[in-house]
């Protein structure tokens, strides 16, 4: 079959991928768009959208438990779970048909397939509808994203085994919901739950959670958590889950005290992610992968073969969709305005959507120690701020690193309410490379949040190695 010529293809939607080839097209390109499943990719689908709509009902929720602690008077509080889903269907359906109605560009080919490489600039697409069509371009851009890590875990296959996907389906709410994994995912659907009435037990195999933050950040994390009637389970390891005679999930861990059997009524797999790359065969086109299964990308997003790229999520390192846009950003001034962007040295913040948020940019305190810098520490409890006080959000805490030679902000921690908007100050802050005196003395509008960094960086000293 003879290949069907395009200056660029670009395989999967994204956050960066869903903009790139309609930039590509109205730069007087040919292109062709390959999904293999819903436009818009994990964010719009089965990630950012649908995840913080339902957080969302479950703050909700919570907040009007919360009601006689404001002299509100509520009742009784349930939740319609079959209703959240509804809602979060309606927002994700939205968000797919404002994306699709941005797709009638000249130039621009939306083809709905599997792809897989045929050689370094050539693809072949098994099109939803059947059939076979045969691609070629000097330039292809890959953007398949990730999916849940499959649980190796003895009898896993013999029971109901949900994942970030699959539970948020779910119209029934769950009698008690088990979750391997203590990470950001883990973290933010047993919150959700626990809000929406479930028991909940969270099993992780470090020794804390969230492993990536500072201990002081795991332990206050542990700490509202477990405030919230949430059991967490650290340093044990899981052995085997069955099937109970009942249709519930029995689940055998193995940790400081021995073997514990835990029994809830749902099982929630939340131990990772792993990248969409072996139905592409990267193989046939020369792509080299990473020893962990994502593809080897240079400072530029380029791959090992020259005009092949990767971006987002597929190619490795945080898994954020804002990582993803600024890819978009990488790739579309170098492929679409001729320049020669890299995406070294940039700050990446994120948010985890717990409740307090935490938001997080830049170095953490380990990183800084295990890095020998000489670093002045400032930390606020957020029970400090005085808007935190007047809404009753005093959970958490700021922190923030500090260069003591050149006193430029190195990171920061925000876990409290709004923790990510007032990290994203922090950051534009890093951004501009301001002394941390700058927000010490600036004028922030009383009585809100940020207000609580003028006292965070006046607070900054010396700290013990």
């Amino acid at each position: 079959m003879t290949d069907e010529n395009f200056d660029a293809i670009v395989i999967g939607t994204s956050q960066g991928g869903r903009s790139l080839p309609l930039d590509l097209a109205k730069a007087g390109k040919r292109v062709a768009l390959v999904e293999r499943g819903h436009l818009g990719g994990v964010c719009v689908n089965t990630g950012c959208t649908p995840t913080k709509t339902m957080v969302a009902s479950a703050r909700l929720a919570y907040q009007a438990r919360r009601g006689a602690e404001y002299g509100v008077r509520t009742g009784p509080v349930s939740v319609d779970l079959a209703a959240v889903r509804e809602r979060k269907r309606a927002m994700v359906a939205g968000a797919r048909d404002n994306y699709t109605s941005r797709l009638s560009q000249d130039g621009l080919q939306l083809i709905e397939g599997e792809a897989r490489f045929t050689g370094p600039h050539a693809v072949q697409v098994a099109l939803n509808g059947g059939g076979i069509r045969n691609l070629s371009a000097p330039v292809i851009v890959i953007d398949t994203g990730t999916r849940p890590k499959p649980l190796a875990l003895n009898g896993s296959e013999n029971v109901r085994l949900l994942d970030s996907t699959s539970i948020m389906e779910l119209g029934e709410l769950p009698e008690h919901l088990i979750i391997l994994g203590g990470g950001y995912i883990g973290l933010e659907f047993g919150q959700m739950f626990r809000r929406f009435g479930s028991e909940v037990t969270i099993v992780h195999t470090g020794p804390r959670l969230l492993t990536r933050e500072d201990d002081d950040v795991s332990a206050e994390v542990a700490a509202v958590l477990k405030d919230e009637g949430i059991t967490v389970l650290t340093s044990v390891t899981p052995d085997r889950v069955e099937e109970t005679d009942d249709g519930r999930v029995r689940l055998t861990v193995l940790g400081p005290n021995g073997e514990e059997k835990i029994e809830g009524s749902h099982l929630l797999s939340a131990i990772g992610r792993v990248p969409n790359v072996e139905a592409l065969a990267p193989a046939s086109a020369g792509i080299r992968l990473q020893s962990t299964g994502f593809i080897e990308v240079d400072e530029y997003l380029e791959t090992s073969v020259p005009g092949v790229y990767a971006m987002g999520d597929v190619k490795g390192g945080p898994a954020f969709t804002h990582l993803s846009f600024d890819d978009y950003r990488v790739l579309h001034a170098n492929l679409v305005g001729g320049e020669k962007v890299s995406m070294r040295d940039r700050i990446v913040p994120y948010a985890v959507f717990i409740d307090p948020q935490l938001g997080r940019v830049g170095m953490t305190e380990r990183q800084a120690r295990e890095e020998g810098r000489d670093i002045l520490i400032g930390r606020l409890p957020m029970s400090s701020v005085v808007r935190a006080i007047e809404t009753g959000e005093t959970r958490g805490f700021m922190k923030a690193l500090i260069d003591a030679r050149t006193h430029q902000i190195l990171g920061a921690t925000v876990l409290g309410a709004e923790g990510g908007e007032i990290m994203s100050i922090i950051q534009i802050a890093m951004l501009g490379k301001l002394p941390y005196t700058a927000l010490a003395d600036a004028i922030f509008t009383h009585p809100l949040l940020a207000e609580g960094l003028n006292s965070l960086f006046a607070a900054v000293g010396p700290v013990d190695a």
